[in-house]
């Protein structure tokens, strides 16, 4: 493996690597009862809104799109976050 990395592949990397620790964070709260499920969901939709009323205000539109189409992915189960 390379030591050094392009700035491209350090940013795409970069966000991975946030997106794993937040997500076994969130994962962390719910399981030792530190949040309920409903509020660790609201924060992600709050997130999700976030980002598609950005759309648009700072030419990253398709960004913004994509990062909201992620993170509702996640809210409806289809990554990480653990459902019963």
């Amino acid at each position: 493996m390379k030591d050094s990395l392009s700035a491209a592949h350090q940013e795409k990397y970069s966000g991975v690597a946030a997106l794993s620790i937040c997500e076994a964070l969130m994962l962390a709260i719910n399981d030792h009862n530190l949040m309920p499920e409903k509020d660790i969901v609201g924060v992600l939709k709050d997130a999700a809104a976030a980002h598609e009323n950005a759309v648009g205000l700072d030419g990253a539109a398709e960004m913004h799109k994509q990062v909201a189409l992620l993170i509702n992915r996640i809210i409806s189960g289809h990554n990480s976050v653990r459902r019963p």
